[in-house]
């Protein structure tokens, strides 16, 4: 008998389709011939089973957020988890088992509400599976680590067989490759999460910073930012935007598990060489720093080009040169370089033993434009790649959580010297390469244009 699917089906002459099938990058758009939002297990295992034995391409979705919108496709099935956000705390513990469509806004109120926290990125609409499957880093990754640093498990939908599906929970115990794999090896690669298992940290008050900069003093900023971000108390994570010329703004912000005193020594090598129009310091509940740092326009579809990569050591003057013309020329005032410091807890785990392999790197960098009217794309991807191109003496790899499709040596890019191995599981999980979209891990078998295309 064949599978049929179940959940929540929504069509194209369905009235909430389009809604249904927006993802955050608008300028992708793209036209599912079925969006199924699954409610449980069973509804993603009959989907995964529904593609293979109808033989329709699909495509795996949670937060929306897929920089080149691989989470879509035009006439295909999305398969989406985001209707699956049931999280439930084990305070003894100190555990929690979340969903797979679970958002970050969500994960961290109801975590909140238990005085814990686990590391995650800022906005609050990205998925914590996408990030988690990336590695995920934000305002609590130099003191706790990466978001897969703290995954203790994970239950995920594979295929079986030449037309089959099953669950599976890979550890550090159980299917220790694919657990491996799922810490950093990318989403939609290996199979369809349902549940994580976290670790989760008790966590209270916490003080916040804000320092900011004429445009003019981008180099003195950035500089004092880079020498002290990466390598202060790991208690500290920061972050720096530097903005177009247009907006006349040099933005740093951090969060420190601490004193608003102490946080006021600690920020000293920041500010004592340059001269901020503007510092501010608070102690808040972590709750409200969560709040303070997610950018609402973050969580809103827009037409955007984004890419990025990673500073393995400061960058001379000549790099900061270089981000200061692009950023006198940027195409509006929407135009940035992002930064976040690294470092601390992250490093102490070495690139090869979880799929993450930028462990070394001490500075994520992004490079963010966006735009309203169409007929301005060609001028931001432009920008935003002549930048990266620009930079490249001086930069490293790429995040795989933003991905660039313009990236041609995007294998040793986002995984390293950990590519063969990723291969090797995929080999042993997927072997048919059922899970495939452009710059997905092909398994062994299967040549470079084929999993290309």
């Amino acid at each position: 008998m064949k599978t049929k699917l179940t959940g929540r089906i929504v069509l194209p002459n369905d009235p909430e389709y389009p809604r249904a099938r927006i993802n955050y990058n608008l300028n992708l758009s793209k036209f599912p011939g079925a969006i199924v939002f699954c409610q449980n297990e069973t509804d993603i295992v009959n989907a995964l089973k529904w593609v293979r034995e109808n033989n329709v391409p699909f495509r795996v979705r949670s937060g929306r957020h897929s920089y080149e919108n691989f989470s879509l496709l035009n006439r295909g099935l999305v398969i989406d988890t985001s209707d699956m956000d049931q999280i439930s705390v084990n305070v003894n513990d100190r555990t929690a088992s979340i969903q797979a469509g679970s958002n970050l806004g969500h994960v961290y109120t109801t975590l909140w509400d238990y005085s814990m926290a686990i590391p995650g990125g800022t906005e609050f609409s990205v998925g914590l599976s996408g990030l988690t499957l990336g590695g995920g880093f934000g305002m609590l990754s130099r003191i706790f680590g990466l978001t897969c640093d703290n995954l203790i498990s994970l239950r995920i939908a594979i295929p079986k067989g030449e037309k089959g599906a099953q669950i599976v929970e890979a550890s550090k115990e159980k299917n220790s490759d694919l657990y491996w794999a799922c810490c950093g090896g990318g989403g939609g690669n290996f199979g369809i999460v349902t549940q994580f298992k976290f670790r989760v940290h008790p966590i209270s008050t916490v003080s916040i910073f804000t320092v900011e900069w004429d445009w003019e003093q981008l180099e003195e900023a950035f500089q004092a930012w880079q020498d002290w971000a990466p390598f202060t108390d790991p208690k500290l994570t920061s972050q720096i935007e530097l903005h177009a010329k247009c907006k006349n703004l040099i933005i740093a912000e951090g969060q420190y598990i601490g004193s608003s005193d102490k946080l006021k020594k600690l920020i000293r090598p920041l500010v004592k060489h340059t001269k901020p129009r503007k510092i501010e310091i608070n102690n808040v509940p972590f709750i409200k720093a969560v709040e303070h740092f997610n950018d609402p326009s973050g969580n809103i579809p827009s037409l955007f080009k984004r890419s990025g990569s990673f500073i393995y050591e400061a960058l001379p003057p000549k790099a900061i040169c270089i981000m200061k013309q692009f950023l006198a020329k940027a195409p509006n005032e929407e135009a940035s370089i992002w930064q976040q410091s690294l470092g601390g807890a992250v490093k102490d785990i070495s690139p090869k033993e979880t799929a993450y392999y930028h462990r070394n790197a001490i500075i994520a960098q992004e490079y963010l434009t966006k735009w309203t009217k169409e007929v301005e794309a060609r001028e931001n991807i432009k920008w935003t790649e002549e930048l990266r191109v620009a930079l490249k003496p001086f930069i490293k790899g790429d995040y795989v959580n933003w991905p660039d499709l313009f990236i041609k040596k995007w294998p040793e890019s986002y995984y390293g010297e950990n590519f063969n191995r990723l291969r090797k599981v995929k080999s042993e999980v997927d072997p048919h390469n059922v899970f495939r979209f452009k710059q997905s891990i092909p398994p062994f078998d299967f040549s470079e244009g084929y999993f290309l295309s």
